[in-house]
């Protein structure tokens, strides 16, 4: 690897999924080699483990993630899903009934569900900043951010 200077790369994809063995020793010779931002693709949790453990300094597993944003849209409480670490999630959702009409500071989304809105569409609009005076309208599309639990609580009520 030297020989074709991926020691001189500042960032390096593994998308080496299949073959656990090539990925894994493919990760350790770019750590070995000290490459600054190492991103690998794992097949599963226990390969992921393994290559957090000897230095890549992002793993993902495209598959399980877009499994899991899939299922929270099919599911239709959802329009779209983000999950990151620490169980903390954005989505974009249809609002519920119960704050149609009113503003976000009385609506108590936050203080009932403990999610944020983020962010709002109204129909025929781009998307804004939500504050606690935007009135939410029926047919508007809400960006929410909160614990995974709270923000899916929030959706099953659309």
């Amino acid at each position: 690897m030297r020989q074709l200077g991926v020691d001189e790369f500042q960032r390096v994809v593994v998308g080496i999924g299949t073959n656990l063995e090539a990925s894994i020793l493919t990760t350790a010779v770019l750590v070995d080699l000290g490459v600054p931002d190492i991103w690998a693709k794992a097949i599963s949790h226990e390969h992921r483990r393994i290559l957090e453990r000897i230095g890549a300094h992002h793993v993902v597993l495209p598959e399980h993630e877009m499994g899991e944003r899939v299922a929270h849209r099919v599911t239709g409480r959802m329009l779209d899903y983000f999950e990151f670490e620490d169980d903390y999630a954005l989505i974009k959702a249809l609002p519920p009934e119960e704050v149609i009409g009113q503003p976000l500071g009385q609506s108590k989304l936050r203080s009932k569900y403990g999610v944020t809105v983020v962010g709002v569409k109204h129909l025929g609009d781009g998307f804004t900043h939500a504050t606690a005076d935007t009135v939410v309208n029926r047919g508007d599309v809400l960006i929410v951010a909160g614990k995974t639990k709270d923000v899916e609580r929030l959706a099953d009520l659309t």
